[in-house]
């Protein structure tokens, strides 16, 4: 085994050499500065738990795992001998204590570029004498020292984070006779699969041929030219683009608007540090933009002004994004999240500045948002780059993340809209997001329906969720055109990267379904689908100055007629409410907390008041269409609540919907079918919570819960 590893090994089991009187004197100075880190800085990219670090040293964890798989490789003595002290000495700069770090900046070592932090320390170490002056480097010490000081920059070029130059100091070995070229190339590949495995073996297995490539360029001496900016931001984004995002088509629209490659030249000779960790949720715009509020900041500016306006001149050659990083994740119930609260915060904040407003240097005049591009004077060759909210947002974003599974959590995130002026009918599902759409995609049985009375040619899917709608007509219906529209952002990102990913035809788009008219042009669509989509617009979106309110469906309706062809169709498939609305139904909770539910229920639902007669400690007696509101939810139950509570599902009697679409729409159109019925699943969900009895206690059949409303717009449609 490694000398290396069993010190490690030694130290984690708390074993020691009882002739030495202090821990220090048996531990080697690397493995002593490893352990003394107060909190270990480390890439949150591949971390799982941050409250696990709070247990573990994740850097020495990583440091002993590459040293593992040195360990079990075939390699002459001497090779194995310095690569064990390159990957020992590699993570320093990221270890030491408080106090430590602090002198050893002081003293101008770089403990924000790792790579070159380690080199530094481990210079300082070896050439170190007794009486404080050091000495000249021996041939092996430089050897390793230029081994760490480019440890891990051919993996950080295959993922676009650095440019091909960072790795030329590794020639010096050669030209310096110090090492074959044969010899290097065994080094640099078994290093490699050291740094690179220890991450993930399954991402060495990935990269490992164009490792080997590169390794070949750098020991031929080969002249490489650097990616060119696009490629450079595919690899930046090559997580996103494993995710779905259509790289070409949406770096194509980027160049339409704006000299992408001009103004990112900058960039070709900068090493970008922790890019992928800070960025990989946001979109290729939104990474674009922060790039250039970098190459546009003051610290830039005036940097570039002391170089005759030459930017390949100037001393900034690092530009990090780890205090971006930081900021976009919490620890919640010991996992790690996304700070989604944040980030649609910045997205906002991103999506106001324009390209000229940006390369002009200008800020936004937002009080509780602004982007940060500092440099520190012990570090003059790097900036930093992050976001930075006001406290009373800080205060406020902390409160939502507490608020999320409690009755609190509406009017958190209602004053989070309202702090940082958001309109409140572009209405998001900030937390849980993927469980919604993913819930929305296990409808498909029910939407399934819906196809049988599309016509025409041309279909708009208002609110398509996780699209599985827009999937079933492609598949059912290949000859239409199948289009979605969605007022979040979020939603048709996440659609467009389903699109790539799964090579669909459909299309989506942002828009406001009140406004179709605005993307679509009038009288040219088939078919309009409301498919469990207009209680939500009825819940959500405020209408003269309110929720709940009748006049948004109208004006819904209103909006797919215009854009409709003569003969097309609007379909709805949503709530009901039950008539006579007199009746009253009991309810007996089986379940011990079910009144302490409705309860809950009935003061914190928003659409209409709740009432109920409690019969006793697990019976109430209560309208059917509260008993039927309450249920809805109940049936989602925890940790649907905060969402569910907010919508009202049931928004008109069958008698009620056809009054509205009537007075809506008059006499330009015929109601062609309103049915109702029980949906699948709510008697088999609740069988075992409630006991659902009519006025007398006795056992009845749950109400039908959801309209199928087909009305057409007279005239014709060609088939």
């Amino acid at each position: 085994m490694l000398h290396a590893l069993e010190v490690i090994q030694r130290y984690k089991s708390g074993k020691t050499q009882q002739q030495h009187l202090q821990k220090e004197q048996q531990e080697p100075q690397w493995l002593q500065w490893l352990v003394a880190a107060e909190k270990p800085r480390i890439n949150l990219e591949r971390i799982h738990s941050i409250a696990e670090l709070q247990k573990t040293n994740a850097v020495l964890d990583y440091t002993e795992r590459t040293l593992h798989m040195l360990d079990g490789m075939q390699l002459s003595f001497w090779i194995r001998e310095l690569l064990e002290e390159v990957l020992a000495w590699s993570e320093t700069a990221k270890g030491g204590s408080l106090v430590q770090r602090r002198t050893w900046q002081q003293q101008g070592i770089n403990l924000f570029v790792h790579n070159i932090g380690s080199a530094q320390l481990y210079h300082r170490y070896t050439t170190e004498q007794e009486n404080g002056l050091e000495s000249a480097a021996s041939p092996r010490q430089e050897i390793i020292r230029i081994l760490i000081s480019t440890h891990g920059l051919i993996g950080q070029y295959i993922r676009g984070e650095i440019p091909y130059a960072e790795n030329t100091p590794l020639r010096a070995l050669i030209s310096e006779g110090w090492v074959t070229g044969g010899e290097l190339r065994i080094l640099l590949m078994a290093l490699n699969q050291c740094i690179i495995g220890a991450v993930d073996s399954g991402l060495w297995e990935q990269v490992q041929d164009e490792v080997e490539q590169i390794v070949d360029w750098i020991v031929s001496g080969t002249e490489h030219t650097d990616w060119s900016v696009k490629e450079r931001l595919s690899r930046l984004r090559s997580n996103s683009i494993r995710q779905g995002e259509a790289m070409d088509e949406t770096y194509a629209k980027l160049k339409q608007q704006f000299p992408v490659e001009q103004q990112l030249s900058a960039l070709a000779s900068r090493t970008l540090w922790y890019v992928e960790s800070a960025m990989r949720d946001f979109s290729l715009k939104e990474m674009v933009k922060v790039f250039l509020l970098a190459l546009h900041s003051e610290e830039w500016e005036k940097e570039i002004e002391g170089h005759s306006k030459d930017s390949s001149l100037t001393s900034i050659r690092h530009i990090s994004f780890e205090p971006l990083m930081n900021t976009m994740y919490y620890d919640y119930k010991g996992v790690k999240k996304l700070n989604i609260y944040k980030k649609r915060m910045i997205e906002k904040y991103l999506e106001q500045y324009s390209w000229e407003q940006i390369t002009a240097g200008e800020q936004l005049p937002y009080p509780h948002l602004g982007h940060r591009i500092e440099r520190y004077p012990d570090l003059p060759d790097t900036l930093f780059v992050t976001f930075e909210f006001s406290p009373a947002a800080e205060k406020l974003i902390a409160f939502c993340i507490e608020a999320e599974k409690s009755p609190l959590y509406e009017q958190a995130v209602l004053l989070l809209f309202d702090l940082f002026g958001l309109r409140r009918d572009a209405y998001d599902r900030f937390h849980n997001e993927e469980t919604y759409l993913s819930d929305m995609n296990s409808s498909g049985d029910y939407k399934k329906v819906l196809l049988d009375y599309m016509v025409g040619k041309r279909v708009l899917d208002i609110g398509p969720g996780g699209g599985v709608l827009l999937d079933l007509i492609e598949q059912e219906k290949p000859e239409v055109e199948a289009i979605g529209i969605d007022i979040s952002a979020n939603v048709i990102e996440a659609l467009e990267r389903k699109k790539q990913r799964e090579s669909h035809r459909w299309h989506v788009m942002k828009g406001d379904a009140l406004q179709l008219d605005q993307y679509v042009e009038p009288g040219t669509v088939d078919t309009v689908i409301f498919s469990s989509i207009l209680h939500e617009l009825y819940s959500y979106i405020e209408r003269d100055g309110r929720r709940f309110n009748t006049d948004t469906v109208a004006a819904a309706l209103q909006s797919a007629f215009q854009v409709l062809s003569p003969g097309g169709r609007i379909l709805i498939r949503d709530g009901i409410m039950s008539e006579p609305e007199s009746q009253k139904r009991r309810i007996r909770f089986m379940e011990p907390d079910g009144l302490s539910w409705l309860e809950r229920y009935a003061t914190d639902f928003k659409g209409r008041g709740i009432s109920y007669e409690r019969l006793s400690d697990n019976e109430v007696i209560m309208p059917i269409n509260d008993a039927m509101e309450f249920l809805y939810t109940y049936t989602w139950g925890e940790e649907a609540y905060v969402h569910e509570v907010q919508e009202q599902f049931g928004i008109f009697t069958p008698q009620a919907y056809e009054k509205c679409i009537r007075d809506t729409l008059g006499e330009q159109v015929d109601i062609i079918m309103l049915r109702h019925f029980l949906q699948e699943g709510y008697t088999e969900a609740l069988a075992d919570r409630i006991i659902f009895m009519d006025e007398k206690g006795k056992p009845v059949s749950l109400p039908d819960s959801t309209c199928l409303i087909v009305i057409e717009k007279k005239g014709r449609v060609d088939a």
